[in-house]
C-alpha cells in the first residue's frame, strides 16, 4: 500500500527547492555570466579565489569537523559546497550569485525527549542562498550587498524546517599577501515547511 503523508510531501518540497535553486544558479545565471577575459596572474587569481565577490566562477569546498558536541561529545562533519557564479549587469555592477550547500554527518550520541539514542545521521542539511550587487571596478576595499535566503532542504534531523531570509553583506581589502574581512548577514523566519 502506497502511503503518502505530511513527511513525504515534506520531503519533496524540500528536494524541489534544493532542484530549483541548483537549475537557477547553474543554467540560469552561467548563460549570462560576462564573457572570459585574459588569463590573469597567478597571484591576482589566487586572491581572486578568496573573494566571495569576485568575478570568478568557482566551486570551493569547505570542510570542518568537531569534536564535543552535546553532553556525549558527539563527532560531527560538514562539508559545505560553495558554488559562485557572478554576471554582468551593467557596465558597473556586478550580481554574483552563491549558494552553501552543506552534507552533513552526525555520529551516534544525539538523544530525542525521551533519552533514546537517535543514531548517526548523513544527508543534506538546509541550503543557504545568497545575492550580492557589488561594483565591477572596487577601489581598496571590496564590497557587495544583498539578500540571503535559507532553504529549509536538509533531510531528517538535518533541518531548521524554517524558511528564513534577510540581508547579507561582504567587505574585504587585500594589502599584501593578504586578505581580510568579513561576511555579515542577519535573517528572520518566514514560517516553516
Amino acid at each position: 500500500m502506497n502511503k503518502t503523508g505530511p513527511n513525504s510531501v515534506k520531503m519533496l518540497v524540500r528536494w524541489l527547492s534544493a532542484v530549483a535553486l541548483s537549475m537557477i544558479i547553474l543554467f540560469g545565471t552561467a548563460a549570462l555570466a560576462d564573457e572570459p577575459a585574459k588569463a590573469p596572474d597567478p597571484k591576482a587569481l589566487a586572491k581572486a579565489s578568496q573573494n566571495p565577490v569576485a568575478a570568478l566562477i568557482s566551486l570551493p569546498f569547505e570542510n570542518n569537523a568537531t569534536f564535543n558536541n552535546g553532553p556525549d561529545d558527539v563527532f560531527v562533519n560538514i562539508l559545505n559546497i560553495k558554488p559562485v557564479i557572478p554576471m554582468g549587469i551593467t557596465e558597473n555592477w556586478n550580481l554574483i550569485n552563491r549558494a552553501i550547500v552543506p552534507l552533513v554527518y552526525q555520529d551516534d550520541g544525539f538523544k530525542n525527549a525521551q533519552g533514546q539514542d537517535l543514531g548517526s545521521q548523513f544527508g543534506l542539511g538546509d541550503i543557504v542562498y545568497q545575492v550580492f550587487f557589488s561594483p565591477k571596478k572596487p577601489g581598496k576595499i571590496i564590497w557587495g550587498l544583498g539578500p540571503e535566503l535559507h532553504i529549509p532542504t536538509g533531510t531528517d534531523r538535518l533541518t531548521t524546517n524554517q524558511w528564513s531570509l534577510g540581508p547579507t553583506a561582504v567587505g574585504l581589502t587585500m594589502p599584501g599577501h593578504w586578505v581580510i574581512g568579513a561576511l555579515v548577514s542577519n535573517v528572520w523566519s518566514m514560517g516553516g515547511v
